[in-house]
C-alpha cells in the first residue's frame, strides 16, 4: 500500500513524497507524524475512487466536514480525479493505493467505521470488499444495484453483520433509493400488498454502469409473487407511461432490481415488480436487442466467456468518462404505484443528475452512520437503515429531486 494525506489547510506548501514501510501505509501529513493506524483514521473509506461516483462522493463528503480516504488501484489516477473535486482544498482526505487483495482490503479499512464501495461490476467484486469491512469491523455501504448482489448480500453476509452490529446496505444509490423510499411512502400511507416500480433516467452511463449494465444479462432477474421469487422472462421489454411524458417509455426488468428482496419477507406487501431503463428509447432498444443477442448467441457459452464477451461488448459501447451531469438535461423519474383489494397509492419522484444523486446518497448514509447509532443492523435496504422521509428530504434540500405522493 502507498499513500498520502491531504489535511484542506497546507495547501500552498510543497507535496509530501508518498512513503512505504513493509507494505504498511503510513499517515504522514504535513505538520503531523505517523503514529498507530486506529489514532489518525479517516472514517469513511471511497474504494474504487478513482471512478465517476467516487469523485462525487468526495465531493459531498467534503459538503458534510466529513475526513476519508480515497482509496483504489491507482494513486495517481485517484489524485487526478480528486483533483477535480470543486473545494477539495479544504477536505480532509488522504489517497491510498492498494492491489486490492484481501489483506489489503482488510489493512486499509482497518479502524474505519463506513466503507462505500464503488467498484463493480459488484456481483463481480463485491464479495471481497464486503468480506474485508466485515473482517474490518466496518458498516458497509455501495452502489450496486444489481438483484443478484442483493441477493447475495441478504442470504450470505445479513446475519454475519448483524451478529458484529453492522450495516451491510447495498444499492445506496439512485437506481434504488429513491424509489425504495417512494415505496415505503406509499405503503405508509393505505392498506398497500402490491407494488410496481419503475426508474429512469436521462445521461450518459458511465464506464462502471455499462460494465453492469451488460453484467447482469447473465443473471436471473426475479419479481416477487406472494411473497415468493418468480423468474421474468429472459429478454422481454416493456412499455411503461410515465408522468411527464406524453411517448410510452421502453423499460426493462434489468436484472431484477433489488425491490423484490427488500420486501420479500414484509408482512404488508407480498407483490413487487420493478423496471428501469434510460430515457432514451433509442439506447433502450439497443440494448434490448444486446440482451436478445446474448440469450441466443452467448448464454450457450461458458461462464468465464460468457463474462468476457460481455465486458467487451460493454468497452465498445462506453469506455471512458462521460462529463459532468447538465441538471437542465439529465433528469430522473422514480414511478410508485401500490394497490390493495380498496386503497392505491402511488408516489412520483422528480428529479434531475442521477450520479449526483449517488454521490449525495453515498455521503448522507456515511455521515448518518458515524454520528447515529443504526436503525437496523445486519443487510438492510437504504429507507430501512436511513428512512425513507429523510432520504427524500436530503435530496429535496440539495434541489436533486421533489416526490409527490397522491393516494
Amino acid at each position: 500500500m502507498l499513500g498520502f494525506a491531504h489535511n484542506g489547510r497546507d495547501r500552498n506548501l510543497p507535496e509530501i513524497a508518498p512513503r512505504i514501510l513493509c507494505g504498511i501505509r503510513l499517515h504522514v501529513g504535513i505538520g503531523q507524524k505517523a503514529t498507530d493506524n486506529h489514532m489518525t483514521k479517516r472514517p469513511v473509506v471511497i474504494y474504487g475512487a478513482n471512478g465517476f461516483s467516487g469523485r462525487l462522493i468526495a465531493e459531498f463528503l467534503r459538503e458534510y466536514n466529513t475526513p476519508f480516504i480515497a482509496a483504489g488501484r491507482s494513486a495517481a489516477r485517484i489524485k487526478g480525479v480528486m483533483d477535480h473535486v470543486p473545494g477539495i482544498e479544504s477536505a480532509d482526505f488522504e489517497i491510498v493505493e492498494i492491489d486490492g487483495s484481501r489483506e489489503d482490503l482488510i489493512a486499509v479499512f482497518d479502524g474505519a467505521k463506513v466503507v462505500c464501495n464503488t467498484a463493480g461490476p459488484f456481483i463481480y467484486n463485491g464479495p471481497r470488499v464486503i468480506e474485508a469491512a466485515l473482517e474490518a469491523r466496518c458498516h458497509y455501504i455501495d452502489i450496486g444495484g444489481e438483484q443478484a448482489w442483493i441477493r447475495e448480500v441478504a442470504e450470505s453476509w445479513g446475519d454475519k453483520f448483524r451478529a458484529r452490529g453492522l450495516l451491510a446496505v447495498p444499492a445506496t444509490a439512485f437506481m434504488c433509493a429513491v424509489s425504495d423510499a417512494a415505496a415505503r411512502l406509499c405503503v405508509e400511507s393505505s392498506a398497500i400488498d402490491t407494488l410496481e416500480t419503475v426508474t429512469m433516467f436521462k445521461g450518459i452511463p458511465t464506464f462502471g454502469s455499462t460494465q453492469t449494465i451488460f453484467a447482469v444479462f447473465q443473471t436471473e432477474a426475479y419479481y416477487l409473487e406472494q411473497n415468493r421469487y418468480k423468474a421474468w422472462p429472459r429478454a422481454s421489454r416493456y412499455d411503461v407511461t410515465v408522468p411527464g411524458y406524453l411517448q410510452t417509455q421502453l423499460a426493462l426488468a434489468w436484472g431484477g432490481f433489488p425491490q423484490p428482496v427488500w420486501f420479500r419477507n414484509h408482512p404488508q406487501v407480498a407483490n413487487v415488480r420493478s423496471m428501469g431503463g434510460l430515457l432514451d428509447r433509442q439506447i433502450m432498444e439497443g440494448v434490448a436487442a444486446t440482451e436478445k443477442m446474448f440469450e441466443e448467441q452467448i448464454r450457450p457459452l461458458p461462464k468465464a466467456e460468457q463474462e468476457k464477451k460481455l465486458a467487451e461488448m460493454a468497452a465498445a459501447v462506453q469506455a471512458g468518462t462521460p462529463p459532468r451531469e447538465n441538471l437542465r438535461e439529465q433528469r430522473t423519474i422514480d414511478v410508485v404505484v401500490g394497490r390493495g383489494s380498496r386503497d392505491y397509492a402511488q408516489c412520483v419522484v422528480f428529479g434531475t443528475g442521477c450520479y449526483r444523486q449517488t454521490g449525495l446518497l453515498q455521503a448522507f448514509a456515511a455521515h448518518h452512520i458515524i454520528h447515529n447509532a443504526p436503525r437496523k443492523t445486519g443487510f438492510a435496504s437504504p429507507a430501512e437503515a436511513f428512512g425513507h422521509r429523510e432520504i427524500l428530504r436530503v435530496l429535496e434540500e440539495h434541489g436533486l429531486s421533489k416526490a409527490r405522493l397522491v393516494c
